[in-house]
């Protein structure tokens, strides 16, 4: 299993967090993997064989081969049918509301084609272009220009829904919303209303997001720290605290996490940017 980021271009990199690539050589013999809420928004072109994503036990649909991942608010299983090639832009939680004006939060827990967002003929161009790239450069290249064309008939969002993004990511979501508005505690309606209109969840559950993710590094940094370690740096109340987010988010506690096969790859994508 191949996975690699790749930093976006100066003028997009407060929008798009990364560019990732996932590559299996076989990946048919796979079992179900569980992807986990990352409080982020993903650009997705599978360029290899199919994928399937699961409606129920034994249920599931193939994923478009060009596609948004809406905010995720529940985990969910996907399985490979053969060889793995993804490439996906990796948006900052408030990133792709500054290209469409579809709310969010019409787009969580789904995958949604791109040809349905935006407009058919272009994203045919897209698609041909990021298919027939020679290189992870020119792939790249392709989508930045796309992205970079939308943005510059697109409004930013507003000040306050970056900052507080910013501030929970620079805190790995332990700040409360009420110490980072602080003398702006008035605005506090406008930021829950920014928030389900271009990020698609709560700030609260957003933060929570983020503290898992964090958690979930040190769960699988080589230093071998215990639970009550974890939950202790990751500042829960307490490890019951710790154990009921982690199994809110991911179905599993953390004990299971770490033994399930079902989490190679989510232990792969959530473990670096």
């Amino acid at each position: 299993m191949n996975h690699q980021t790749y930093d976006p271009h100066p003028d997009l990199e407060s929008i798009v967090k990364c560019y990732w690539t996932l590559e299996v050589p076989d990946g048919s013999q796979a079992p179900k993997q569980r992807i986990l809420p990352d409080g982020c928004i993903e650009m997705c072109f599978i360029l290899g064989d199919d994928i399937k994503r699961f409606t129920s036990e034994t249920e599931f649909t193939l994923q478009p081969k060009a596609f948004i991942i809406g905010q995720i608010t529940a985990p969910y299983f996907v399985q490979p049918t053969g060889y793995v090639n993804s490439f996906a832009v990796r948006f900052y939680p408030y990133g792709f509301a500054n290209f469409i004006q579809t709310p969010i939060k019409d787009l969580a827990d789904k995958d949604t084609p791109l040809s349905q967002i935006f407009q058919s003929d272009v994203v045919s161009i897209l698609i041909k272009e990021v298919e027939n790239a020679s290189s992870i450069q020119e792939r790249i290249a392709a989508v930045e220009k796309f992205l970079l064309d939308l943005l510059a008939s697109s409004s930013i969002q507003d000040e306050i829904l970056k900052s507080t993004t910013d501030a929970l990511y620079n805190t790995q979501g332990k700040a409360s919303i009420h110490s980072i508005l602080k003398e702006e505690l008035s605005k506090r309606r406008k930021l829950e209303r920014s928030f389900s209109k271009s990020v698609g969840i709560s700030p609260k559950q957003l933060g929570r997001v983020i503290r898992l993710q964090a958690a979930l590094k040190l769960m699988l940094n080589p230093k071998g720290q215990t639970l009550t370690q974890i939950a202790y740096e990751s500042e829960y109340y307490d490890q019951a605290h710790f154990i009921k987010d982690f199994k809110d988010f991911t179905g599993v506690n953390p004990k299971e996490y770490l033994s399930d096969d079902q989490m190679m790859l989510s232990s792969v994508l959530y473990s670096k940017d």
